[in-house]
């Protein structure tokens, strides 16, 4: 059997560097590209493939899947969309400048690449799309708007694009984690220090809770799990011969899932209102 090859953003930690790792041992052919050179080169030593893709610069998109397919003959089996960032802070104090980042990493950015990447798994005639949304993809979260709003809109984008590639070969899935011990509320800070005028705000008492949990560390939230999780369910979602439309990663992903289809809009506030 042929080796299998995949193409995974976000690598230079997280959920991004545990999936290399772990196709990787699993015999795939990874492909793991990481925004700065610096972790390019930290990867290639450790004896993985990888190379620079910015998801907010259109020519590194396009370079990354060129070199893709320079390695490959111009073949590709599958594309794990992952990388993205928050800007923490409430809806009413995000400028349009920074949802207008947020929504460039977080949506365009994967939009681009998986357009990109279309064409050759249709000359193919086959191939598996695997965006990761989260738990905030399901349902609210106060403080989270920016982050929620990308992916929102990635789960509708993902949902169309999986009904038009039905007939063509090409699976697209989502995999949807909840609390991931990675790296995402320390690289959340500088775009809440650019971005948020917390002391301007209408909302500057409340802001201290927000900052207390932004700046400390307090390890391990009750429901969190490894990025080794969100590796199994992707494992999951490459090798299943009819891959699931969604995968749950944690606890709250299934009980969010099951309130937003029980409950009534304003019970379900009320539920998340309190966390």
């Amino acid at each position: 059997m042929a080796q299998r090859s995949i193409l995974i953003t976000g690598c230079s930690s997280g959920i991004g560097l545990d999936a290399a790792r772990g196709l990787a041992a699993r015999g795939w052919r990874v492909f793991a590209t990481c925004r700065k050179s610096a972790d390019c080169e930290r990867l290639i030593a450790e004896g993985l493939e990888s190379f620079p893709l910015d998801y907010d610069d259109e020519s590194s998109i396009a370079a990354a899947v060129a070199e893709v397919q320079a390695r490959t003959g111009g073949t590709l089996d599958a594309l794990f969309n992952n990388g993205a960032f928050a800007c923490p802070g409430a809806v009413e104090d995000l400028p349009r400048g920074a949802l207008r980042a947020i929504f460039e990493t977080n949506l365009f950015g994967y939009h681009d690449l998986t357009r990109r990447v279309i064409p050759i798994m249709r000359a193919q005639g086959h191939g598996r799309i695997v965006n990761c949304s989260s738990v905030l993809g399901l349902v609210g979260l106060k403080w989270r708007g920016a982050y929620v709003a990308t992916k929102f809109a990635m789960e509708g984008l993902t949902d169309v694009l999986r009904l038009e590639m039905a007939d063509t070969g090409i699976k697209v899935i989502l995999i949807e984690p909840g609390p991931i011990g990675t790296r995402i509320r320390e690289n959340a800070i500088p775009h809440f220090e650019r971005w948020i005028d917390w002391q301007g705000s209408a909302r500057r008492v409340e802001y201290a809770a927000l900052r207390s949990r932004l700046y400390e560390s307090r390890g391990p939230d009750r429901f969190e799990l490894t990025a080794a999780a969100v590796t199994a369910k992707l494992i999951r979602a490459l090798d299943a011969p009819s891959p699931a439309a969604r995968y749950f990663v944690t606890t709250p992903t299934y009980i969010s899932a099951a309130l937003r289809r029980l409950l009534p809009t304003r019970l379900l506030d009320w539920v998340m209102a309190r966390g």
